[in-house]
């Protein structure tokens, strides 16, 4: 495989892309089901409210949602990610950006800081890295709902390389987003780690 230069984190084209990202530490918590329900937004709160602690120049933390299907689900690759299995049977894991170096110790009291409204005793908060890895990419712009057609163009460049997924769907929220935000200015990095 041809050694690639890493790239920025939070940056993709507007074309798809094979690209080499970063390592990145992260506090996480685990979900299930469709996204868009009040679960999924009461977690995003609660990662969002610890990661401001922990990091206070980011007053708006970039969420990310690492996405795939529980065993036995019908295999899947890029571009039909979202429509070969039921959504509501998705798993995730909600992500927010933590300084490197941080510790489960600060985790801990950064949630306890924190005194999110989202939080609840069910909620697991861990520290999560993602090591440096291969994925193809592309930046989505607009609404979640016309992703398919970007995961098209992102699976056909990802064919064209005859590279496969190999690991959890990857969204990057750069914009701040609620269940009423108009979602037609949204900018949304698509990322598949990719062997």
């Amino acid at each position: 495989m041809i050694a690639l230069p890493l790239t920025e984190h939070l940056h993709a084209a507007n074309e798809p892309e094979h690209v080499r990202t970063p390592r990145v530490q992260y506090v996480a918590v685990l979900g299930d089901g469709a996204p868009g329900s009040d679960e999924f937004y009461r977690k995003k709160i609660l990662v969002s409210d610890i990661a401001r602690i922990l990091n206070p120049d980011n007053v708006t933390p970039v969420v990310e949602i690492q996405f795939w299907y529980p065993q036995g689900a019908t295999p899947v690759e890029i571009a039909d990610f979202y429509s070969v299995n039921p959504i509501p049977s998705l798993l995730y894991r909600v992500l927010a950006e933590v300084p490197p170096g941080t510790t489960d110790a600060d985790i801990d009291s950064a949630r306890a800081r924190a005194g999110s409204i989202a939080d609840t005793a069910s909620d697991e908060v861990t520290l999560f890295s993602i090591p440096e890895q291969n994925v193809v990419q592309v930046m989505h712009h607009g609404p979640f709902a016309e992703e398919f057609g970007t995961l098209e163009r992102l699976g056909q460049h990802a064919a064209r390389l005859d590279l496969r997924r190999a690991g959890p769907h990857h969204e990057i929220h750069l914009d701040a987003f609620t269940r009423e935000t108009p979602q037609g200015a949204l900018r949304t990095i698509l990322r598949d780690p990719v062997r």
